[in-house]
């Protein structure tokens, strides 16, 4: 039953995402995208019809980039007035800011219809140390035993988390569980990403945009 349900959530979330509707279905939602904020979110519909049959790698990078390069990081009061929110990807595009649990989210539902298994994907919330605040990025496991890689909107640079010593992991995430750092550098999965109620408010409100998310 459970490797049914991965299958099933890794079909839907490669399955095409019918932009003509989620257009129709945020407008209606949100109201009418400006013309920066439409450019916006073509230039994403452009870059997910670009990189299918791209290595890993290439995915990682162009993905990381492309969010970096278009959305101003601001605070959750200063784009949503709220003390902490977490936005979907077109909301984030249409508005043309983030902070950085939406940088995290656009980037991890990217890579995810990119073709990059879940297994090796989970948004990491850490303590920043430079910071001295709480911040979220994405960890990219190339084997279940690796060091991870870390997409950060701090960085454009893609580096180990080893080397990113300015870090340290709290819990992380993805569709499939919720894990806690264990001794060692090791993780241990202490349930399921449902816990989280932000993720799954999210989750509702990427169906209620249009797209096809199935756990």
């Amino acid at each position: 039953m459970l490797f049914s349900s991965l299958l099933l959530l890794t079909a839907t979330l490669r399955a095409d995402w019918d932009f003509v509707t989620i257009n129709q279905r945020t407008e209606q939602l949100y109201g009418p995208a400006t013309p920066q904020a439409r450019k916006r979110i073509n230039e994403w519909q452009a870059l997910l019809g670009s990189l299918p049959g791209s290595d890993e790698k290439k995915l990682l990078e162009s993905v990381n980039l492309f969010f970096n390069e278009r959305l101003l990081f601001r605070d959750d009061r200063v784009i949503w007035q709220q003390e902490d929110y977490w936005a979907t990807p077109i909301e984030a595009l249409r508005k043309g800011m983030a902070d950085c649990e939406d940088y995290s989210i656009a980037k991890y539902f990217t890579l995810r219809r990119l073709g990059i298994p879940n297994e090796k994907l989970r948004i990491t919330y850490v303590k920043a140390l430079r910071l001295n605040q709480a911040h979220m990025i994405v960890a990219y496991y190339p084997t279940p035993t690796s060091i991870p890689l870390v997409l950060d909107n701090l960085t454009d640079k893609i580096l180990p988390a080893t080397q990113r010593t300015d870090l340290i992991p709290v819990y992380s995430f993805n569709a499939e569980g919720l894990w806690l750092p264990g001794s060692g550098g090791s993780n241990k999965r202490v349930g399921d990403s449902k816990r989280l109620s932000r993720w799954q408010d999210v989750l509702t409100k990427m169906r209620a945009e249009g797209f096809s998310l199935e756990e």
